[in-house]
């Protein structure tokens, strides 16, 4: 076959170099195009091969509502309050309770009632008393006495009536009975003649009484019974209920909330048989908290802090009061309280001398 000469003219030469190029290009092209194009499709997401994606909308009413969240916050309740439950209150306690108080705040619906207290301190407390036996009457202060203002006066004297008849058997003994064959009329006695006097005069002759000259200018104060409650330390609380009743919080009893009120009044008794049995008191306006640790069996599993400035003695009153042996138990949780706190629940008590 003969091979092609580039003519020997370089005009004509340089023709045919330039032809010969670009049907070698042409040719270079029609055999990479196909490659290159191949290359770029790579990264496209082919419809074929794509996972298929699901977006799925609920409507609103077939959403399962959420169960609402237990009462987690504990308040001390009234006793004289009425067992009545709130509709919706997140406060739980020893029993039920809607809030109210003695006098109403004007268009408000607060779950707690409106009380005078300090500004700087936290409390629950809306009843103030003494642990004690329940309906102990209050012991009520003397009255005050101005000359005259008693006077000792004798008891009348009783009316007797002599024993009819003639015939009389007193017996010998001064405790046998008076008789006579006639009939025995009312008040008769073995008196020797009539005696005038009052006829519902007493028994005993010659008692004496006293009586108080009352003075309307200053009269005393009604016997009063105190609450079988703790004594309170109140925090000022301005705005309250337009509900008319006896001071009270909203609140929902539990086994938990009766739980921990029985083991606050416990503490608070041996906390205070403490300070009385000690000449030392604290100075006034002294705190300490204490954190701990209760497990289900009712014991202090663990003191974990203690902090305040009421000095060593004390602060040692207090641990001792929430944790007076090794082997004391508040008493073992229930179940429901069990399911609510788990094993283990940490507490902080804050104690304030006042």
């Amino acid at each position: 076959m003969a091979v092609p000469r580039f003519s020997k003219d370089p005009d004509v030469r340089s023709v045919q170099v330039g032809v010969v190029a670009t049907i070698i290009i042409h040719l270079l092209l029609l055999l990479l195009m196909p490659e290159m194009f191949r290359n770029d499709m790579t990264g496209i997401v082919r419809p074929t091969t794509a996972k298929p994606q699901f977006n799925i909308e609920i409507a609103p009413e077939t959403f399962t509502q959420p169960k609402p969240p237990d009462p987690f916050k504990f308040v001390e309740t009234n006793p004289d309050a009425p067992d009545n439950p709130p509709d919706k209150t997140n406060n739980f306690g020893a029993q039920n309770q809607q809030v109210a108080q003695e006098k109403p705040t004007p268009d408000s619906k607060s779950d707690r009632p409106a009380i005078e207290g300090q500004k700087d301190i936290q409390s629950t407390q809306i009843v103030d008393g003494r642990l004690m036996q329940p309906n102990t009457p209050k012991d009520a202060a003397p009255p005050v006495v101005t000359p005259p203002a008693t006077q000792t006066v004798e008891a009348p004297k009783r009316e007797q009536d002599p024993l009819t008849g003639f015939e009389k058997a007193t017996g010998e003994s001064k405790d046998s009975i008076g008789t006579n064959v006639a009939k025995v009329p009312e008040r008769a006695e073995d008196v020797p003649e009539k005696v005038e006097g009052a006829k519902d005069a007493p028994l005993v002759q010659g008692a004496t009484a006293t009586t108080i000259n009352i003075d309307p200018k200053r009269p005393q104060p009604r016997p009063q019974l105190v609450k079988n409650v703790r004594p309170a330390i109140f925090q000022e609380n301005k705005i309250g209920t337009m509900n008319i009743g006896p001071v009270a919080y909203d609140a929902k009893w539990s086994n938990y909330g009766k739980y921990l009120q029985t083991m606050i009044e416990a503490i608070q008794a041996r906390w205070d048989d403490l300070i009385a049995a000690s000449r030392h008191y604290p100075q006034q306006g002294s705190r300490v908290s204490v954190t701990f640790v209760i497990d289900s069996e009712g014991k202090i599993a663990t003191i974990r802090t203690v902090d305040g400035d009421a000095g060593e003695l004390a602060t040692n009153w207090c641990v001792t009061a929430i944790s007076p042996s090794q082997d004391f138990s508040y008493g073992v949780w229930t179940d429901d309280m069990k399911a609510l706190l788990g094993e283990k629940q940490e507490l902080t008590f804050t104690f304030l001398y006042r």
